[in-house]
């Protein structure tokens, strides 16, 4: 039987049954990523040998009696920015394409203890800078619905393995709005948990303030399976929330009668795509019947999201980089000193949209205009997130198009940087605010591209996202379709 097809909860039920073994799932998925891996350019590493010894371990377990974890047997993609042991993780970039960690980051070893099976290292933009995985060194990924469109950024490697069927699940890290717009371009589902829900230790940094691991998967119970797994507090992360996660399956299946969702007037303005504004209301249409109340709600500062967003990151992103300069762990250019070597491994190391935006941070950071841009983002930050607490205050989420339009095609924003960062136009104020965010699929262009629907709640509230996305998805099918590619 071909189980290449079937979901992450299916899959970890068959296999703690016995009905599937694990060594049979996993070099199931690697056959298909050897078929479809070289046209998607989804994967930069493959972990085919290791996987495979892994899963007969489990197997063994369980033939034994034993009870190998919550996730055993599962294959997991992971994107290359986050640390494995002795397994490159480059970050898309040339700068460390020899980097081989000397330790898991904390929610790949929270899998590994749980039984998954790490099989790869999946393609991103470089550093996490970028909305469309065409800024990756190792070249772009492909969107598995259409090859000559972008799968979304910067976690496009895992959006576009899980959708095309190479990859049950993988995890991303959404900085502003990176596993929300490629889940959406994809026609998967991807969470953003709160910021502090999910340890960040073991994630190479691009904003500090703002980044978020969290799960990619067909459905909402895919990625609540796995949220038990990598949620929790972790003492190695600083800014790990100390704050009890609960059981994310527990609550899926409980009806959505009396919940409140607040739709904000500002998600459909000029520059949203029709189809998408038609697909959303479908989807509000949907919730209502399943007992849900919609309210009309105003988010007065959503047109100061991507300003304010793009001063915060880049200068976080110039301080984090500022150690990545050819002397430890990074490449290095030969040079006759120390100060060439810096700048040449700094300009031959980093791509153009690294560059553009550590030279944008470094500027806004520097004497004489700290407060004119540094200052005054994050008092508009602040204000963001004001304009949350008091939305959350009337309602229980905020429902709302992931992306204005579906899937652009590869170049098309290439030279326009501008055009580029307004994709992450409804995604980005979830990372100022520090709250929680997911897209699910709620439909489709007449061109056959995925389109996105995103819900949002206040903080730690992880559990009513994943309730209301499963419920949707019991009553619909677009998270079910698969590319015919």
């Amino acid at each position: 039987m071909d189980y290449s097809t079937t979901s992450a909860s299916e899959i970890v039920k068959h296999i703690s049954t016995g009905e599937l073994s694990a060594v049979d799932c996993t070099q199931q998925y690697l056959t298909q990523i050897e078929k479809q891996n070289e046209s998607l350019n989804a994967f930069l590493i493959v972990e085919g040998e290791e996987a495979l010894e892994t899963a007969s371990k489990i197997d063994e377990q369980i033939a034994a009696g034993k009870s190998p974890g919550p996730l055993a047997g599962l294959p997991i993609a992971i994107k290359d920015g986050i640390c494995t042991t002795g397994l490159r993780t480059s970050a898309g970039s040339r700068m460390l394409e020899n980097f081989e960690p000397p330790y898991d980051a904390t929610v790949v070893e929270r899998l590994r203890d749980a039984g998954a099976i790490v099989i790869g290292k999946t393609n991103m933009d470089e550093f996490a800078m970028g909305s469309s995985t065409e800024n990756s060194y190792f070249g772009p990924t492909r969107n598995p619905w259409s090859s000559d469109r972008v799968p979304g950024g910067s976690s496009g490697g895992s959006a576009a393995c899980v959708s095309a069927d190479i990859a049950p699940a993988a995890l991303g890290s959404d900085t502003g709005g990176s596993i929300r717009q490629p889940a959406a371009f994809c026609g998967i589902t991807g969470l953003k948990p709160t910021y502090g829900r999910v340890s960040r230790f073991g994630l190479i940094a691009y904003a500090s303030s703002l980044d978020q691991i969290g799960p990619m998967g067909r459905s909402a119970e895919d990625c609540a399976r796995i949220m038990n797994v990598i949620g929790g507090h972790d003492p190695k992360d600083s800014t790990s929330a100390n704050v009890e996660s609960p059981d994310y399956l527990a609550t899926l299946e409980e009806p959505l009668s009396g919940v409140r969702i607040g739709v904000c007037r500002e998600h459909f303005n000029e520059g949203l795509d029709s189809e998408v504004e038609s697909a959303v209301k479908e989807a509000i249409a949907t919730l209502t019947a399943l007992g849900a109340e919609i309210v009309d709600i105003h988010l007065p500062q959503t047109a100061n999201a991507v300003p304010a967003y793009y001063v915060i990151a880049p200068c976080e992103a110039s301080s984090n980089l500022a150690r990545f300069d050819g002397v430890r762990y990074t490449m290095r250019e030969p040079a006759e000193n120390l100060e060439q070597m810096y700048c040449k491994t700094r300009a031959e190391g980093f791509g153009p949209e690294v560059k553009r935006r550590i030279m944008l941070g470094t500027f806004a950071l520097s004497s004489g205009y700290y407060d004119a841009y540094y200052v005054n983002a994050s008092k508009v930050r602040r204000l963001i997130k004001q304009d949350f607490d008091q939305a959350f205050e009337s309602v229980d989420m905020i429902l709302g198009p992931t992306t204005p339009t579906p899937a652009f095609k590869i170049g098309e924003h290439s030279q326009d940087p501008l055009a580029m960062y307004l994709a992450d136009i409804y995604t980005v104020s979830a990372n100022l605010a520090g709250i929680p965010g997911i897209s699910i699929p709620c439909g489709f262009s007449n061109a056959g591209l995925p389109i996105g629907l995103q819900l949002q709640a206040a903080a730690f509230n992880e559990d009513i996202l994943l309730r209301t996305a499963h419920q949707f998805q019991q009553q619909t099918d677009w998270h079910s379709r698969r590319p015919t590619q």
